[in-house]
């Protein structure tokens, strides 16, 4: 594309094109807020597009003055009616966006540059541009959308892709198209694609600042750290070395900006400036002594979370310390728990934060990773509708009325995590069955809380708890006031040091988070209306906190202090030397996913809960509960109870005496699946009527049916189930008649076939009737007899028609087995002469002829005989 003056000065964009302006400012003083900036070229451009289409993309890169310079020509040129609303993603840069602006034009905050976040409101008659967060944008867009008074809405920094900002443009958008078509939509970014944002707002034009202000230097390390706190000390030394400006530090979070606070004192050679440091905790008059200038003389390191990557100017800066990595929020769906991860930060974020360094002079950059990589790393960070819980979003699309696959979004949420935070809504009474808002959930909408700890606030006051639910939300919505070597998650105690009390022994007071929760609990009282004579009592928190959190109701495991079973099925633990661990039930607040900490990885640690008595969870929980009845073989036995639950948790259990038969007999026979057939009452007789039945089965085939083991479990209610009658444990189970279970299966003509075909007996010749075994030998029935009693036979005795020859145990004269054989012709032929030999001296008085098929048979003595 062409960069000649002709395209600069015209400024003419066609709808869907991009301009890029590249633009060589001449350096001037860092403290000159009128300084020329690569954004001031391409303004003229970014006139004419809103003027002609209404809608626009502005990509610049970092330091361009995207913030600081498009909302204040935009008003001096008139370019639209009423207010602008610049949306910031985040408090701390709302705040900043607001005082840069407001310096410009000569003023404080509140007058032609006005701020409204969750903590602040300063606007006034005179104010034009209002500085907002997202949040504040998406009430006021819930409350009226047609958005009164507004001319033009600015997302500033849209790349950093945060659900509520996502969710602020599709509404936004929808209101331009059905209700206001004069409403003007600018989306700025540093690092976003700029065409799938142009496409989103219907073909925009894109315009394009290239350049930053001042070039920046990046190095990258040779080789991975292997601390990487260490090597952020090293490299601010090195940052520091030319006397030249300050530095900012990028750290993943609040611990390792301390962590690194104090181990610069022991840097080689000492840090020589003013330590500072800078995250969305601070209260707003240490954030400002951050982002105003520094004591004359004195350099300064700024140690910062990503809350400094955009939209702020730190003054001063002239290198930057980047760790690489990032702290977010992720959301898992499938538990309903959120944790805090670190994750690498990604080229744009990175590119971001460089572009620091290069706002106010030549900067350089130390990146503490190496080029490799950095190469390989994500160009974005992932959109918030990805990672994130989405019940804040499904509630504020269900109030708008909408359904979400009808908005213009960037990126469309998971339909699963979609559809279980509509599961929580439901839970929580605010959207009915069809996903239409209730009135009850146009309640939480309407408060700036997540919705979990709206219907807490709201339905806590119905009960006449205001108070005590505004506390116990103030705690729960921002960070946890305490902090100590000694594990401590009892809730009722942070409302106590809330309320002025003394934390336990072992326990410090984080003092700027406690004041934000006491402002918060002040906040939430006025705007649900709660009067100071409702506080109630620290025995109701744990009651509360089930009613934002009936999914994380907490039951004891026996066996272990500090084990405890989730509703949701999960299991969770607490520290053992934490008061709550031998609490029957909790009512837990936050819970991590379950994630390191050597608790493998299904166990979750509970961080915030309440002790909650049983019967305040039937009453508080009436509409949750859910009564079954079972009956089920477990343990060994049948149980029959009747119980309610709430989700995993059996509250109540009591016995159900008068269970149905059919339901015993199902839990009686999956005992006999799992425990098998020894259970039923089997006697020798049983065992070999089963064997004769598998015998003929084999043989015959049908009529005559298997009546195995797993022949008979694989169809046990049918063939068992029958015969159980009134059994209803497994005692019962060894009363059944195993004969009549069996003979059922055979057929009619059995009771005549079966004596016939596999005989219990056989007649020997010696006259007597030996018994048959069944069972053994492969299936084959096993005749033992004194071998004296076979004289004079010469075939193999047999069953079934003579399909099966019976195996011949053939014993001593004193019953002791000397041989074994089914063919019994051949025995007499080559075996029985060494047998006669061996035992004829040892049993002289009973008869051993030479040839035993002449001779006669006989059980008895030859005197005897």
């Amino acid at each position: 594309m062409s960069n000649s003056p002709a395209d600069t000065e015209s400024g003419a964009v066609a709808a869907g094109s991009s301009v890029a302006l590249v633009t060589d400012p001449v350096p001037t003083p860092p403290d000159d807020l009128a300084a020329p900036l690569p954004v001031d070229a391409v303004l003229p451009a970014l006139r004419d597009a809103l003027a002609e289409h209404g809608t626009a993309v502005l990509e610049a890169p970092p330091g361009a003055g995207k913030t600081t310079r498009v909302p204040l020509d935009l008003l001096a040129h008139g370019t639209f009616a009423g207010r602008l609303v610049l949306l910031e993603p985040r408090r701390l840069a709302a705040r900043g966006a607001a005082q840069r602006l407001a310096a410009q034009l000569g003023e404080e905050v509140g007058g032609r540059v006005g701020l409204v976040t969750r903590d602040e409101r300063r606007v006034s008659v005179a104010t034009r541009i209002e500085v907002v967060t997202d949040g504040v944008l998406l009430r006021r867009l819930q409350r009226d959308p047609s958005l009164p008074g507004v001319g033009l809405l600015v997302f500033d920094e849209f790349h950093e892709r945060r659900l509520e900002s996502d969710l602020g443009l599709a509404f936004a958008l929808e209101t331009r198209s059905a209700l206001r078509g004069d409403l003007q939509v600018l989306v700025t970014s540093a690092t976003l694609d700029g065409a799938a944002v142009a496409s989103l707002l219907g073909d925009a034009p894109v315009v394009r600042a290239e350049g930053r202000a001042y070039p920046v230097t990046v190095r990258h390390l040779p080789q991975a750290p292997a601390d990487l706190l260490d090597a952020a000390v090293d490299a601010i030394a090195e940052a520091l070395a030319p006397d030249d400006g300050d530095v900012l530090v990028f750290l993943p979070g609040v611990r390792e900006l301390t962590t690194v606070a104090r181990r610069l004192p022991d840097a080689p050679g000492g840090v020589p400036a003013e330590v500072r440091l800078l995250h969305g905790g601070l209260p707003p008059r240490d954030q400002d002594l951050v982002l105003g200038p520094a004591t004359p003389g004195r350099r300064r390191v700024v140690l910062a979370t990503d809350v400094a990557e955009t939209s702020l100017t730190v003054p001063g800066v002239v290198a930057v310390v980047d760790a690489g990595r990032s702290r977010q929020p992720r959301f898992d769906a499938a538990t309903g728990m959120t944790g805090l991860v670190t994750v690498p930060a990604s080229r744009g974020s990175a590119e971001q934060r460089a572009g620091r360094a290069g706002r106010l002079a030549p900067g350089r950059a130390i990146r503490l990773w190496t080029a490799a990589a950095h190469a390989s790393r994500d160009h974005l960070p992932t959109p918030a509708i990805h990672t994130d819980d989405l019940t804040g979003a499904a509630l504020e699309v269900a109030v708008w009325g909408a359904e979400v696959d009808d908005l213009a979004l960037l990126d469309p949420p998971d339909p699963g995590a979609w559809r279980r935070a509509r599961q929580v809504l439901h839970q929580l009474g605010a959207i009915d069955a069809e996903g239409r808002p209730t009135s009850h959930g146009r309640a939480l909408a309407a408060l700036p809380l997540h919705p979990r700890l709206a219907h807490l606030v709201v339905v806590g006051a119905d009960r006449g708890l205001g108070g005590l639910a505004a506390d116990l939300a103030a705690v729960l919505a921002d960070r946890d006031p305490l902090r100590g070597t000694h594990p401590h998650v009892d809730l009722a105690t942070r409302v106590a040091v809330l309320r002025g009390a003394r934390p336990p022994a072992g326990v410090e007071v984080r003092r700027a988070a406690l004041d934000r929760a006491r402002k918060e609990a002040r906040r939430i009282r006025r705007l649900a209306r709660i009067g100071g004579d409702a506080e109630g009592t620290l025995d109701a928190v744990g009651g509360l906190v089930a009613l934002a959190y009936p999914d994380r109701v907490a039951a004891a495991r026996p066996g272990r202090r500090g084990a405890f079973l989730l509703a949701n099925g999960r299991g969770a633990t607490v520290p053992e030397a934490d008061p709550l661990a031998g609490e029957p039930f909790l009512a837990v607040a936050a819970v991590d996913r379950g994630a390191g900490g050597g608790r493998g990885p299904s166990e979750a640690r509970i961080h915030l809960a309440a002790a909650v008595e049983r019967e305040e969870l039937l009453g508080s929980l009436a509409d949750q509960l859910e009564d079954r009845a079972e009956v089920a073989w477990r343990d060994g036995d049948v149980i029959a109870e009747r119980r309610r639950h709430l989700g995993a948790l059996a509250l109540v259990t009591g016995g159900w005496d008068d269970a149905p038969v059919a339901a015993r007999t199902a839990a009686l026979l999956d005992g006999l699946r799992r425990e098998g057939l020894a259970l039923l009452g089997w006697s020798r007789d049983d065992h070999e009527l089963q064997a004769r039945m598998l015998l003929l089965h084999r043989e015959l085939g049908p009529p005559w049916p298997d009546v195995g083991d797993e022949a008979l479990l694989a169809d046990a209610e049918a063939r068992i189930g029958p015969f159980l009658g009134h059994a209803r444990r497994r005692g019962d189970l060894a009363r059944v008649d195993v004969r009549s279970v069996l003979l059922a299966l055979a057929p009619p003509t059995a009771a005549r076939d079966l004596d016939t075909l596999a005989p219990t007996s056989l007649r020997v010749p010696s006259g007597r009737h030996a018994r048959l075994r069944y069972g053994e030998a492969g299936g084959r029935p096993v005749l033992a007899v004194k071998l004296q009693e076979l004289f004079g036979a010469t075939r193999t005795p047999s069953v079934v028609e003579g399909r099966v020859p019976v195996v011949i145990h053939l014993l001593s004269p004193a019953g002791r087995p000397v041989q074994v054989t089914d063919d019994l012709p051949s025995f007499w032929a080559n075996g029985y002469a060494q047998v006669r030999a061996e035992l004829r001296g040892r049993y002289r008085k009973h008869p051993w002829p030479e040839d035993p098929t002449t001779a006669a048979p006989t059980a008895r003595t030859t005197r005897r005989r």
